[in-house]
């Protein structure tokens, strides 16, 4: 697993993923610090108004986009020049060729995650928002975080199978229509999308209940362990194209 890990970060080594992490966190930043002063006299709870503009677009669209990204970049070699042949035939198991896949991209998350909070606190102070920082924030980008860990092996599974790079990345932009629905339906808690929705309090702030945070942590769960599971399994019985 180490060596897989480690053979993974040397392929993003000379990459240019690093400036998509850090571009799609300041667009969206910058979108919703725009609507915040324009409408500041509108928005009248200091740090939780802009957290509703800087977050809507970040968490709804730029995240799931930028996790769609990295996953598409991370499998990208291996359909290159009949790599999966020579990664398959090597003697790394197919579990840790996925697993490294998926820490690495969720350490790659958890650095935009990071970047985005820096931004926001800057944005805050920039607008020298009255009150303390919102310490509540900081939980709601960790369970982001969290729940990007279900989509990403969602994604990564796709872009196992798929060889086109946009294709998997449109897949994702589908996803999130469905997934806003289902959080307009109720449904939300039972769609990874839309659990990242709930988990960055992106359209409500509202506190969630016990139960409603047990079930959604354990919903996600379900769903990191479903999806690596599949993709997993399908890599293990299924013959692989790589061009």
């Amino acid at each position: 697993m180490k060596r897989s890990i480690s053979a993974e970060w040397l392929k993003l080594r000379h990459s240019r993923i690093g400036l998509v992490l850090a571009v799609l966190p300041v667009i969206s930043l910058l979108i919703g610090c725009t609507n915040y002063y324009f409408n500041q006299g509108a928005l009248q709870n200091s740090w939780f108004s802009l957290w509703t503009q800087v977050s809507l677009f970040y968490g709804e669209f730029f995240l799931p986009i930028l996790i769609a990204i990295c996953c598409s970049y991370v499998c990208r070699l291996e359909h290159l020049n009949r790599n999966w042949n020579m990664i398959l035939a090597s003697p790394v198991s197919v579990a840790s060729v996925f697993l490294a896949k998926l820490i690495v991209v969720s350490i790659l998350i958890l650095f935009a995650q990071a970047l985005f909070m820096a931004l926001y606190w800057l944005a805050g102070n920039l607008f020298t928002l009255p009150g303390p920082f919102p310490v509540e924030t900081i939980g709601w980008t960790i369970r982001g975080w969290y729940v990007s860990l279900s989509i990403s092996a969602l994604q990564l599974g796709l872009s196992l199978r798929i060889r086109s790079f946009a294709t998997p990345i449109g897949i994702n932009l589908c996803a999130v229509l469905i997934g806003l629905a289902m959080y307009t339906a109720k449904l939300g808690i039972f769609f990874p999308f839309s659990l990242l929705t709930i988990g960055m309090c992106v359209l409500s702030q509202n506190k969630l209940t016990d139960i409603q945070n047990i079930l959604s942590w354990m919903v996600n769960m379900a769903y990191i362990i479903i999806f690596a599971s599949m993709s997993i399994r399908w890599l293990r019985s299924d013959d692989i194209v790589s061009s």
